[in-house]
């Protein structure tokens, strides 16, 4: 019997009672191999509970984040992980190890971040225990220019393992946010080391940070009018887990061709910005209020200016205009 044997058996009586009685005879184990594994699932986090003459208890809420747990979900078995309860920033760790010669398909988890990073130099609000932090390390062999395609894989891949995970719909802020009833739930950093002499990429990291729930502390004051929690009051076993493995399984898949109509496909479909009116966000600069007419093969956004004229936009922000949002 192994802890996997025995937490599978009580995932599937979360939040009822099973004997350890029942549990030693469906493992063909003793009552005290029960006991004893019970204890190391709990000195990991689960929360269990015992009590005499009506056995133990899984509590829905136990969301340990684990190697073992991801694993469970994921198809992909040749990437190797990393999980942390707490790092500094899963990128800024792994662009190290990057570095350092890592291999492709290493891939950090955790569930905290002390120092996240967003885009644009921002900060990334990564609290423990409501939400997940991930990133995936790629040897893509491709050029700069097309890096853009990565990352709309990892929002792809966010998107619909959200979805499948909660049955709400996601959609996607040009370039990299992912939304959920409105709210931000989800960022997306894509950070790359690139061969000056060929402008072909050395390695390209994927950073994908989720909201699962609302923080306990709640959001800070700076975030809780965009910030929202992909699961809200949701109560899904493993559910960081499950995540990690899905997400990792989507971008294991589409990473591998990118330029595939599927990705553009599914990209285009869950787009929050086509038809709108936005405003066009510079640093240092005031916002250009355009419409979006469209968005290209190579994922930039075809729009037309308050003069009429069209442009289109490689990189940077936009932010759908209040008086255009229904």
């Amino acid at each position: 019997m192994t802890k996997d044997d025995l937490l599978a058996l009580l995932w599937q009586n979360a939040d009822s009672y099973i004997s350890g009685e029942e549990l030693a005879k469906l493992l063909s184990v003793s009552r005290t191999a029960v006991w004893k594994t019970i204890g190391q699932l709990r000195e990991v986090g689960y929360s269990i509970e015992s009590v005499p003459n009506r056995g133990y208890r899984l509590l829905s809420e136990s969301d340990v984040l684990s190697e073992e747990g991801i694993r469970r979900h994921l198809r992909h078995q040749e990437l190797e992980l990393r999980v942390y309860k707490t790092i500094s920033s899963t990128n800024t760790v792994l662009k190290s190890l990057a570095a350092e010669g890592a291999p492709a398909g290493l891939s950090l988890v955790a569930g905290e971040q002390t120092a996240g990073r967003g885009r644009m130099g921002r900060s990334f609000y990564s609290p423990a225990d409501s939400g997940l932090y991930l990133s995936l390390l790629l040897r893509p062999g491709m050029s700069a220019v097309e890096a853009t395609r990565l990352t709309a894989c990892a929002a792809v891949a966010a998107a619909e393992t959200i979805e499948a995970l909660s049955g709400k719909q996601a959609q996607i802020k040009w370039v990299n946010d992912i939304l959920v009833d409105g709210r931000k739930v989800c960022g997306i950093l894509t950070e790359a080391s690139v061969d000056c002499e060929n402008g072909m990429m050395r390695h390209v990291i994927i950073g994908i940070g989720v909201n699962t729930h609302v923080p306990k502390a709640d959001f800070p004051e700076e975030l809780k009018s965009i910030a929202g929690a992909a699961f809200g009051a949701q109560n899904i076993p493993e559910l960081r887990c499950r995540l990690a493995a899905g997400i990792l399984d989507a971008l294991a898949e589409y990473t591998k061709t990118p330029d595939a109509p599927a990705v553009f496909a599914g990209y285009r479909r869950r787009s929050l910005v086509l038809g709108k009116a936005v405003n066009i966000l510079s640093p240092g600069k005031d916002p250009v209020p355009a419409e979006v007419l469209d968005l290209l093969e190579d994922y930039s956004l075809l729009v037309r200016l308050p003069d009429g004229s069209t442009a289109k936009l490689n990189s940077g922000e936009v932010s759908v205009r209040v008086d255009d949002q229904h």
